[in-house]
């Protein structure tokens, strides 16, 4: 790919995220420094706004490019052009496959921001082996699902094994103080997959299955159902609840373990849950947050109650103020242990220092691009995540760019 035009194209750049990561790629990268890179949307008029709005002295620097699609061939006119495609667009599963089968068919790289669990698996078994023979490295969850998730794992498996000599069998991920909104794509992003999840059962028996994005006829690992109840941590001291995105991050932290030929062991368990402080008033919001969590599963299954639902949620392309995602961050605590000694234990700190799901999130995956299109990676052709495509280099990227930060705690 020496030859292409440039090195990163951010796709669906006229979304709210969209607009976040070229503000973020103009203030962090400019346009004339050593990376070369575009937008590109299907509407030029949306596009030149965005541009002028959110890249500020850049804007006339920053080539703007139109595809659609529902066009295929204007998608592999794009796709052709660059090292790789930064996706943000979504439902991924309404409008993302074209990209993805165009990466996959030319050898360009391709990062995005999806937490759809049946999309990526459609994507895994349709894509992989012509990823593999063209070269391209494809990767989805480059945002709050999942980074904070994969690469904290992938810190604190870095840090035990320096200081034990040994990988954590167990980890667990608790998030502690935490302040952002709720993403408009995302909640769409749930309605469509509850609307395909109606026309086909299996595609929910496929969610719910603790192991969904491992690689077929590998080896699964003990870890049952997601928590769905208020459960007392002995480790943390504190009560905790379920966390909505543990069905996401879940599946990806253990695809990377395959993926790594089991580095953390074939009987590695993960789990992921919210901390709600200790005592009568930690079990009562644990409690409460767990009934809420399950009520809404509940609404959401059903057409009518999402009717009922849609119009209070946020839609797609909606955000919080700029004060908001500023103000916004958050704090994940970690917690790893070896089986076979009690005494071989790790805590990890990972935070971030803007809103979660677009502050943050635009940044991480601004850097992912980057890391797929500037860094050398030890990685081949194929549908990775984000720690077995670029480990080291994008933790790097994560701390030194991003805002991010992985601690051992004390």
């Amino acid at each position: 790919m020496e030859n292409r035009e440039f090195d990163v194209i951010v796709w669906g750049a006229t979304g709210f995220t969209g607009q976040l990561v070229v503000e973020y790629m103009a203030s962090k990268y400019g346009a004339d420094s050593d990376l070369k890179w575009a937008v590109a949307g299907r509407n030029a008029k949306k596009l030149a706004n965005v541009v002028s709005k959110r890249a500020g002295g850049f804007a006339a620097d920053i080539p703007q490019l139109i595809a659609n699609s529902d066009d295929p061939d204007s998608i592999r006119a794009l796709v052709a052009r660059t090292k790789v495609i930064c996706a943000v667009v979504g439902p991924y599963a309404l409008y993302g496959e074209a990209v993805v089968a165009a990466c996959a068919e030319q050898g360009t790289h391709y990062c995005d921001l999806t937490g759809e669990v049946q999309w990526m698996r459609k994507m895994i078994d349709s894509y992989q082996s012509q990823a593999e023979a063209s070269g391209a490295t494809i990767v989805h969850t480059c945002g709050f699902d999942s980074i904070p998730s994969d690469m904290g794992v992938f810190y604190l498996q870095k840090k035990m094994q320096e200081a034990h000599g040994c990988h954590a069998s167990t980890v667990k991920f608790r998030v502690g103080d935490t302040s952002g909104g709720v993403s408009g794509g995302t909640v769409a992003s749930m309605m469509n997959m509850m609307e395909e999840g109606k026309v086909d059962p299996s595609i929910l028996d496929l969610i719910a299955d603790p192991y969904a994005l491992n690689p077929q006829n590998m080896p699964r690992g003990e870890d049952g159902p997601d928590q769905s109840a208020a459960i007392y941590d002995a480790d943390f001291k504190q009560w905790t609840a379920p966390f909505v995105m543990a069905a996401i991050n879940t599946r990806v932290v253990r695809r990377s373990n395959a993926l790594m030929d089991y580095k953390y062991g074939s009987e590695f368990r993960y789990s992921e849950s919210m901390l709600m402080g200790n005592g009568p008033g930690g079990y009562m919001k644990a409690s409460l947050v767990a009934g809420m969590s399950g009520l809404l599963m509940l609404l959401t299954a059903f057409k009518p109650t999402r009717s009922l639902l849609a119009p209070l949620m946020p839609s797609p392309g909606e955000g919080p103020s700029e004060e908001a995602i500023e103000k916004g961050y958050f704090k994940i605590e970690f917690f790893g242990e070896a089986s076979d000694d009690a005494a071989k234990k790790l805590s990890v700190t990972v935070t971030g220092d803007r809103d979660p799901g677009y502050g943050a999130t635009s940044k991480m995956l601004a850097e992912s691009a980057v890391c797929l299109a500037k860094d050398s990676l030890d990685v081949a052709g194929g549908i990775w995540t984000p720690s077995t495509a670029m480990g080291e280099q994008l933790l790097d990227r994560l701390e030194n760019n991003a805002g991010m930060s992985f601690t051992v705690s004390d």
